[in-house]
Parts: structure tokens; sequence; C-alpha cells
């Protein structure tokens, strides 16, 4: 049985895996994790995500160059690093239902809610 403090550590996790060296470049660009719709039966997972960022970025290249990493397991979504215009397209997109800065985040300790 997977306890629900579990899960709150995997989210953690999730968004320590997608911070880089540094919330903000010099360009203003910064890493977001962008929740979306789950991809329909049948369509590969990665392609649907790329889909929605692309529609978004105005091309498939932009999509790839600014796509950190994608979910699928956990939620149903992808980090990407993004400009503050990029930021405003993206979540304008039907598919898209939330949008968070990624950041990175320290545990205080190994032991979590009594999972060790």
């Amino acid at each position: 049985m997977k306890h629900p403090a579990s899960i709150s550590l995997v989210l953690v996790l999730l968004a320590v895996a997608t911070a880089s060296a540094g919330a903000m470049d010099g360009g203003g660009a910064a890493n977001y994790l962008v929740y979306v719709d789950p991809h329909p039966p049948g369509v590969d997972c990665q392609k649907y995500q790329l889909g929605i960022l692309a529609a978004a970025l105005g091309g498939e290249e932009k999509a790839k160059a600014a796509m950190v990493y994608n979910y699928r397991n956990v939620m149903s979504g992808f980090s990407a690093r993004l400009t503050p215009s990029e930021l405003e397209a993206v979540k304008k997109q039907p598919q898209v239902n939330r949008v968070l800065p990624s950041a990175t985040l320290s545990l205080m300790s190994s032991n979590f809610d009594g999972v060790s």
C-alpha cells in the first residue's frame, strides 16, 4: 500500500529533478512544470506533450529546445525552459491545466512522515 507521504515525496523529487543551474538565465528564461491533460489512448505521450509546446512556441524545433523533461507516470506534463512571453503562450493552450515555476528543494531529513 502506498502512503500519501510517498506520493508527496515523489512530487518533491520531480520538482528537484527538473531544476537546472539557476532558476533564471540572463535572457529571462526559467524552468516551469506544465501540467496537461492525459494523452489520448494510442497517442505517444512524448509526441502529444511536444505538440502542445510546439503549438505555443511556433514550431517543433523550438519546442524540442525548450523541453527539459516529460512526465508520464506520476503526472501528465513536462518541464520546459520558457521566457515570460513563451510562458503566457503555453498557459493559453487548451490542454494545459496548470503551470508552476520549478524550484530546487532540500529535504531536511531522510525520515519523511515516518517513511524512511
